[in-house]
């Protein structure tokens, strides 16, 4: 039971910063479009990139060593925590509904396709960044 609350903590900690992560990076580029929601944006492509290096840290088992980079608490801090609340699916499908509304259907859907395509390029990008990285360093 300790350990199951330890848990629910961490993911607490890790979505508290990944929301407030999300929400500064909103703030700072409300100005940049009045149109694509850049904020929304960049966090969801970003926390692909994240959540790519995580799942690539885990799938390493020289990682998993005493001492190592990536323990259970780390996965539960950074993949489930940080990640579930940087990215945003709500907002993405608010934003998109939102541009429909006002008649931007050819935005919205451009929108949709660079945050889905762009999301996994960048899951992958970070998957292999974590792959070269150990395989360069011999683990």
């Amino acid at each position: 039971m300790r350990a199951l609350l330890l848990s629910f903590l961490i993911v607490g900690a890790g979505g508290a910063a990944g929301a407030m992560a999300r929400f500064g990076l909103t703030m700072a580029t409300i100005r940049v479009s009045n149109v694509v929601p850049v904020g929304t944006l960049i966090s969801n492509l970003l926390g692909c990139f994240i959540m790519g290096m995580v799942v690539q840290m885990l799938a390493r088992v020289a990682w998993f060593a005493d001492g190592g980079v990536i323990t259970d608490h780390n996965r539960l801090l950074f993949g489930v925590g940080f990640c579930g609340a940087f990215t945003t699916l709500s907002a993405l499908v608010l934003e998109i509904s939102t541009m429909m509304q006002r008649d931007q259907l050819a935005i919205a859907f451009g929108y949709l396709v660079v945050t889905l395509l762009g999301g996994f390029g960048l899951f992958v990008a970070g998957s292999s960044a974590v792959r070269l990285f150990t395989q360069a360093q011999g683990a």
